[in-house]
């Protein structure tokens, strides 16, 4: 097996990871989500990683980074624990349910209808901004709720590679009318099971590259709290632009794989 650049330790390899991790932390902080979609294309780009050891890589380091936004929300008493335990459950099996459908379903549709999805909650945070006080009170009815979007997270997952981030913050928001910081905070909670178990499956496909993933995390690590205290610091409505911002970056991403893949297709 050769050795690829992303292997190669250089300080021009140190340094790289250590700016993404700083970037990806201050994502997470402020928008509750893994920076997986900060990391990934990071990696691609700056040290050269393959699409898949760009993956695995960005798993392993959204664990710490979670676990320091977890403990930086749970500060301000803005995550909802046992919600946050049902979404993960329910992210697993969805998990598998998308990477199931991954080989019968056509990809760029998936990706676009996605894109789609991501145009209607740009525009949601325009128009609905909850309270700073709202909770999250659990009851049955919001439980089932809570699985429901735990099982679709999961799906979309498997399917396109997506945090979970991206979906539940909003959702939390709109479909439960919980505050923009508990619904971060309980996204990043959410995460951390999901992201441990999918890096032991990476670590046994050698699709992970630890010392990438230790330096990206300890850099994040360094951020994540400074991004969730910026989170505090913005009204709720500032807050919905922000992340509005963020999800088009992300559409965009997605916008610009489908338009690849549809070349690419015709072209075979």
């Amino acid at each position: 097996m050769t050795t690829t650049p992303a292997l190669t330790r250089t300080p021009r390899y140190y340094l790289g990871a250590a700016g993404i991790g700083l970037l990806a932390g201050l994502m997470s902080g402020m928008f509750g989500v893994g920076g997986g979609t900060v990391i990934v294309p990071l990696l691609l780009t700056l040290l050269v990683f393959d699409q898949k050891r760009a993956a695995g890589t960005s798993l392993a380091a959204i664990v710490p980074t979670a676990a320091v936004g977890v403990v930086s929300y749970a500060s301000v008493g803005a995550v909802a624990w046992v919600p946050a335990l049902i979404l993960a459950a329910a992210a697993v099996v969805g998990a598998q349910i998308g990477t199931w459908l991954l080989a019968r379903l056509p990809q760029n549709a998936i990706r676009w209808g996605f894109i789609a999805f991501l145009v209607v909650v740009i525009v949601m945070l325009f128009i609905v901004v909850p309270s700073r006080e709202a909770e999250l009170p659990l009851s049955w009815l919001t439980g089932s709720g809570l699985a429901v979007l735990g099982v679709f997270t999961g799906v979309m997952a498997g399917l396109l590679g997506v945090g979970g981030g991206v979906i539940v913050v909003p959702a939390l928001m709109f479909l439960f009318g919980t505050s923009d910081l508990v619904a971060k905070g309980t996204s990043l909670l959410m995460m951390i099971p999901t992201a441990i178990s999918g890096t032991i499956g990476n670590l046994r496909r050698h699709n992970v590259d630890l010392v990438a993933a230790g330096v990206i995390g300890v850099a994040a690590c360094t951020t994540t709290a400074l991004g969730a205290w910026l989170a505090t610091l913005v009204d709720p409505f500032t807050a919905n632009v922000l992340f509005a911002v963020y999800l088009t970056f992300i559409a965009v991403q997605l916008a610009i794989k489908a338009v690849r893949a549809h070349r690419a297709g015709r072209t075979r």
